[in-house]
Order: C-alpha cells, then sequence, then structure tokens
C-alpha cells in the first residue's frame, strides 16, 4: 500500500488515472477514500471537458481519469 509518510501510519489505497486517447495511464494521486478520489476524478473530468469546449485542442487529447484500488493493474480489481 501507498503511504504519506515513510513510517507507513497512513495508508492511500484509491487513485485516480488518466488514460489518454492512446491508452497510456498516468497516477494523478493517491486517496484515502473512493469518495474523496472520485470528487478528484470528476473535478479534473469537468476541468478537462471546459477547457475543450471552445472547439480548442482534440477529444484525443482530453483522456479520462478512472478511480481504482491500488494494486489494480488495468481496471480489474486483484
Amino acid at each position: 500500500m501507498r503511504s504519506v509518510s515513510g513510517d507507513g501510519d497512513s495508508v492511500l489505497p484509491w487513485q485516480v488515472i488518466r488514460e489518454d486517447g492512446h491508452g497510456n495511464r498516468y497516477r494523478v494521486g493517491s486517496y484515502a477514500t473512493r469518495r474523496e478520489a472520485q470528487q478528484v476524478a470528476d473535478r479534473l473530468a469537468g476541468t478537462a471537458s471546459r477547457a475543450t469546449s471552445g472547439g480548442e485542442g482534440d477529444a484525443e487529447g482530453v483522456g479520462s481519469y478512472l478511480v481504482e484500488p491500488l494494486g489494480c493493474a488495468s481496471g480489474e480489481y486483484a
């Protein structure tokens, strides 16, 4: 499990992943609860859609934001 500090007392088991139009995946952050991770993913998805709504940018560059538990490599639960 990923922890906040080196002493391992705070575990952050939920992560927000950004997946781009080419299938590349990037970890945006790790969070203590699924709800917190989902709120961040929703906020980022809204920001990305507003940034491209003016006809600027391409849809491929926007990507999507996913919430999954740590240790989940490809969207499947371990």
